[in-house]
């Protein structure tokens, strides 16, 4: 017990007491944290670093909760009657603030498994959906959710009992209790700030490895939340986040790396508006079917060096046009719906699935086959809220949405919906059906993630346990093989194009600062016509657009950036992806790659066999990507990225 003897202090016991004993719980996390990824902290020599700085992070954390409570508790003691009532409420909000800070260290292991990283904004974004959340954590989390069930009212009572024992009468006068509010009020914000100089402390502090992990094991769940959301506002109004350039210098690098004649771009208030002119030509327009599988990595790939887990994909690699090297944009499924659907280029903000101001008028490429007479439709086996996704498609150019509810007597339904069979029962259905126009349609699969719920009995398993990612994977390889082989009996086989791309991969993770490796995904266009192909330069999700507007013979004028990879005239070029991985992004382009962080210096590297090497500095390489790091947010903030 900590004894306060000078009388003009006692009053500030109970938030002094809350400094003490948080402190001591969030080191005893960080140091549990320690241990469990003890191979990754000793391999950057990094441990006493992230002991520091986790305590002095902590104390930011502290400070910005006691900032006001512990500024007018002096104040409060200057009135005896008003005394008493202030530290019940202070000891209710003490408990509440200890609460959270438990309950955010509790949660980090579940959320580091999956993210490799401490809770960041999609901690925040997943609490809208608890439905879909508390069954996912409750079929893959049972053990932490049990313990934290258990631990956290325990420690609240305990916590609250101890400090009410420390409840004492005290009566300062206006001389004793202004000038210490105002020294507690200045101790706080020094605090919050940490230092001294122009700016706070902000987690570019502790950015001093590779390994983002490591970095965020030297701050604390609370704060990585907390600061997640205040980027994320700041990111959403456009600021400049890796670095600045003239708007002409950023309009004209990207133009540049479009390829395209300057008398192709068709309206000054739209930059990148452009016309595309397919590379063939087709007798009747092609129905289009976009199958974005989930969470599917080139590391349960077999064709792409991965484990044996799709031999129906593998074998289908054989029939149409295989992308060897494709890169998703992100590690979210609303960040692979960006890229695919809107051919938009990854931003530190959030997807533009989620933002308001895409909400209305962005550009899709549901709306541009509205535009050509499509019908247009958006197929899950989930709820279509989920991630803002019927609000986006709706707004923008998609006709039908088909969900859960819209499913009769599923075979099998599980935390995030119906089966990946189901959905494509459904799919298949839909297709079959008459139609006086061509239709579009994306359909989104969700059996392959956690908590990894499907049917029995379709699969030889590859973990002897059956809810694992490993046999998730195989099933929707199954399912999708299944239903590719219903369409090749289909009526609508002969005049439909199918792209099937992953959205991303299931858990991107590493001592890296962009895991490249897990950025790679598979990506395969099929269709009754379609000759067998391997493009074997680098490619992103946004070159898909503009590559299927090519097959399927569709001239047309729309803002994406994107490049057609069966042209011929670009058959040379090495091909570029840009990866956006928590506030970090990389442009890669052939082997070299550039890496953006928050405050940092751009990083050049040399990316061979899943490695990065430093390399000499390219100035001309820099500029381009940081232009294409620089474009998204400013035609998002401008409503440049949409249709005349």
């Amino acid at each position: 017990m900590i004894k306060i003897r000078t009388k003009y202090l006692a009053c500030l016991r109970l938030p002094l007491l809350f400094i003490i004993i948080s402190l001591l719980m969030l080191s005893m996390a960080r140091l549990g944290f320690i241990a469990w990824q003890w191979q990754r902290i000793d391999a950057q020599d990094h441990l006493w670093f992230t002991i520091i700085q986790g305590v002095r992070f902590d104390l930011v954390v502290v400070s910005g909760l006691l900032l006001i409570p512990a500024f007018l508790t002096p104040i409060a003691t200057m009135l005896s009657r008003f005394w008493l009532v202030w530290q019940k409420g202070l000891i209710v909000y003490l408990t509440g603030c200890f609460i959270f800070l438990l309950y955010m260290e509790m949660a980090t292991p579940s959320f580091m498994a999956q993210f490799d990283l401490r809770p960041n904004i999609l901690f925040v974004e997943y609490l809208k959906y608890p439905k879909e959340v508390i069954s996912m954590l409750w079929g893959a989390y049972k053990l932490p959710i049990v313990l934290a069930a258990i631990i956290i009212p325990v420690c609240t009572r305990l916590f609250y009992r101890y400090l009410k024992r420390h409840c004492s009468p005290v009566n300062n006068s206006w001389l004793t209790a202004v000038p210490l509010s105002i020294i507690v009020l200045l101790l706080s914000v020094l605090g919050v700030r940490s230092t001294l100089g122009h700016r706070p402390v902000n987690p570019s502090i502790v950015a001093a490895t590779n390994d983002l992990m490591v970095n965020d094991l030297a701050l604390n769940s609370s704060y990585t939340m907390l600061y997640a959301i205040y980027e994320s506002r700041r990111d959403e109004k456009g600021e400049a986040v890796y670095g600045e350039l003239p708007r002409h210098e950023i309009i004209g690098a990207i133009k540049a790396e479009m390829f395209i004649a300057d008398s192709d771009f068709t309206n000054p208030d739209i930059p990148t508006l452009h016309r595309q002119k397919a590379m063939q030509s087709v007798k009747q327009p092609l129905n289009l079917v976009i199958i974005l599988e989930e969470s599917l990595g080139a590391e349960f790939v077999g064709s792409l060096g991965g484990k044996p887990l799709t031999p129906n994909i593998d074998r289908l690699a054989h029939e149409g046009i295989w992308f060897e090297r494709l890169y998703a944009t992100g590690t979210r499924s609303v960040r692979g719906i960006e890229a695919v659907i809107t051919g938009f280029t990854p931003t530190p903000a959030r997807s533009v699935v989620k933002l308001n101001r895409s909400q209305h008028n962005f550009f899709t490429f549901a709306q541009l086959l509205q535009e050509q007479g499509y019908e247009t439709s958006f197929i899950y086996g989930g709820e279509s809220h989920f991630d803002n996704m019927r609000r986006f498609f709706v707004a923008n150019g998609f006709n039908k949405i088909i969900d859960e509810k819209d499913f009769r007597d599923p075979v099998f339904t599980g935390s995030w919906g119906v089966s990946d069979e189901d959905l494509f029962n459904k799919a298949h259905e839909e297709f079959e059906k008459k139609h006086d126009k061509p239709f579009f349609s994306l359909v989104f699969s969700s059996s392959n993630h956690s908590p990894f719920e499907y049917p029995d009995n379709r699969i030889e398993l590859y973990d002897e346990e059956k809810a694992t990612e490993n046999n998730a994977v195989k099933y929707a390889d199954y399912a999708v093989g299944e239903f590719i082989e219903k369409a090749k009996q289909s009526s609508y086989w002969n005049n439909t194009l199918f792209l099937i791309v992953a959205d991303h991969n299931s858990r991107v993770r590493g001592a890296s600062l962009v895991p490249i490796d897990y950025f790679h995904i598979p990506g395969l266009v099929l269709g009754a016509d379609i000759q067998p192909r391997r493009i074997k330069r680098i490619a992103s999700q946004i070159d898909l657009m503009p590559t299927l507007l090519s097959i399927m013979g569709i001239n047309s004028e729309h803002p994406a950036v994107g490049l057609d990879l069966l042209r011929s005239d670009l058959a040379d070029h090495p091909g570029r992806a840009m990866m956006q991985y928590n506030a970090t992004q990389a442009y890669m382009e052939d082997k070299k790659v550039v890496i953006f962080q928050r405050n940092k210096k751009p990083g050049q590297y040399q990316y061979e066999d899943n490695k990065l090497t430093k390399m000499a500095d390219d100035p001309q390489l820099v500029h381009k990507a940081l232009a294409h790091s620089l474009w998204g947010p400013m035609s998002y903030r401008n409503s440049l990225y949409r249709l005349p």
